[in-house]
């Protein structure tokens, strides 16, 4: 697979960024929006965070640009566990550890893989062969239920729903320590990480930069050092919970990226081998986009976050 390409140069005259990116590099204007959302463009140094921001002349950039992907990804009999399913949409059960498309890394064994072969191909083009039939994602190590579309008309109707934040999502989560109040509402912007693109970082409401993002979140249950909590989305960026969490002091136990698991708590999910972030999608609600039924899911807790409540009820470290 080929490296990560690297553009770099100067701003050739004063404009808005994805113009005078656009002018020097050749790429479209709305690959640079891409690639500015992505985290993947630095400006004097500094990651951009807005295609409308204004940059001098002479001033340098650089551009990242991923390694280019397989054009189309490949059937694959990978075992799926189907919530919902009709002519128009499928509602999976993802696993933890299950990428859901491919990217550099992951070209084979994700859900995409698994989809097309259940589905024989019939998925929704609008996301282009590496993506068919995605309308939102949950993070690899995240499990839970996903709704994918399987034909045009489907996926439309979701993606409405999605950006109108009135698809109904409840996730399960053990987090560190135990919130005060017991029940509240987060509300802060979300946007990448200035020191790190993979992460993403909660920032001040007034900001230009990142989105908004709102998360209820309720304690169901006190554990050792530890709880069980509810978090209900009025938004889906990317992160969002894991994010939000750790900004309260509580971030998700085993999450690799936001949290450091106490050390009270270290020997349990070591003895578990409970290596990723404690979070699963219980609840998936929306309006079928076809038919108008409205639609509600739910979900088990997966055998290892299960373990892991059991074990944090009547710990004895």
């Amino acid at each position: 697979m080929s490296e990560s390409e690297i553009i770099t140069g100067t701003i050739p005259s004063p404009a808005r960024i994805d113009k005078a990116l656009a002018e020097a590099t050749g790429l479209s204007r709305a690959r640079v929006q891409g690639l500015i959302d992505e985290g993947r463009v630095d400006v004097a140094g500094r990651t951009a965070t807005s295609a409308s921001m204004k940059v001098a002349a002479d001033t340098p950039f650089r551009i990242i640009i991923a390694a280019a992907m397989p054009a189309q990804a490949g059937p694959e009999d990978v075992p799926l566990t189907i919530a919902y399913e009709d002519a128009h949409l499928i509602v999976v059960d993802k696993p933890a550890g299950m990428v859901v498309h491919p990217a550099v890394g992951n070209i084979t064994g994700t859900l995409v893989n698994a989809l097309l072969h259940h589905c024989r191909g019939q998925l929704s083009g609008i996301n282009g062969v590496a993506r068919p039939g995605i309308v939102h994602r949950i993070d690899k190590d995240t499990s839970g239920l996903l709704v994918v579309a399987k034909s045009d008309a489907a996926h439309e109707g979701l993606a409405v729903q999605f950006a109108a934040h009135t698809v109904h999502r409840r996730y399960l989560a053990v987090c560190a320590g135990h919130p005060s109040p017991s029940e509240g509402t987060i509300n802060a912007r979300i946007g990448r990480s200035d020191a790190d693109r993979k992460k993403m970082t909660v920032l001040p409401n007034n900001s230009s930069r990142g989105k908004s993002a709102i998360t209820h979140y309720k304690v169901l249950e006190r554990l050792d050092d530890a709880a069980m909590i509810e978090c209900r989305l009025e938004t889906g960026r990317t992160h969002q919970v894991r994010v939000h969490c750790a900004s309260i002091g509580h971030a998700l136990l085993g999450d690799p990226a936001y949290g450091r698991t106490p050390k009270s708590l270290r020997p349990v999910l070591e003895r578990l081998g409970f290596a990723r972030q404690a979070l699963h999608a219980a609840e998936l609600g929306f309006v079928h986009p076809v038919t108008g039924e409205a639609i509600r899911l739910c979900s088990d807790l997966p055998p290892d976050m299960q373990e892991l409540i059991d074990q944090l009820r009547h710990c004895d470290r």
